[in-house]
C-alpha cells in the first residue's frame, strides 16, 4: 500500500524552528518528486517546496524562499522540510506529495499525499 505519513508539526513561537519528515512507505522513492504544499481553512492550498528526483532540483515558493529547506534521504525512504525563522503566517496544515520524477507546480500531479501535520506559530 503506498503511504505518506507526515510527522514533525507542533505549536512553535515565532522565529523558532520545526523539522517535518515524510516517511514513504509501499513505493521507493528514489524515482519520485517529493513537494510540500500547506493549506489555512479557507483558503486554497500553497505549494511551498519541492525536490525532483533525479537532479534533486529544488524549488521554493517566495513566501518561504531563505527560511526553509527541503531534503530527501533515499536510504530511509524520508522527505524533510526544515523551517526556520517561523512566522505566524506560517500556520497551516502541512501536506507533503509524490508524483513521478520531476517537480510541478500544479499540486493535481501529485499522486500521493500525506495525512498532513498541523503546524502553529503562535506566542
Amino acid at each position: 500500500q503506498v503511504q505518506l505519513v507526515e510527522s514533525g508539526g507542533g505549536l512553535v513561537q515565532p522565529g523558532g524552528s520545526l523539522r517535518l519528515s515524510c516517511k514513504a512507505s509501499g513505493f521507493s522513492l528514489d524515482y519520485a518528486a517529493i513537494g510540500w504544499f500547506r493549506q489555512v481553512p479557507g483558503k486554497e492550498r500553497e505549494g511551498i517546496s519541492c525536490i525532483s528526483s533525479n537532479d534533486g532540483a529544488i524549488l521554493y515558493a517566495d513566501s518561504v524562499k531563505g527560511r526553509f529547506t527541503i531534503s530527501r534521504d533515499n536510504a530511509k525512504n524520508t522527505a524533510y522540510l526544515e523551517m526556520n525563522s517561523l512566522k505566524p503566517e506560517d500556520t497551516a496544515v502541512y501536506y507533503c506529495a509524490s508524483k513521478w520524477r520531476f517537480c510541478v507546480k500544479n499540486s493535481d500531479n501529485y499522486m500521493s499525499w500525506g495525512q498532513g501535520t498541523q503546524v502553529t506559530v503562535s506566542s
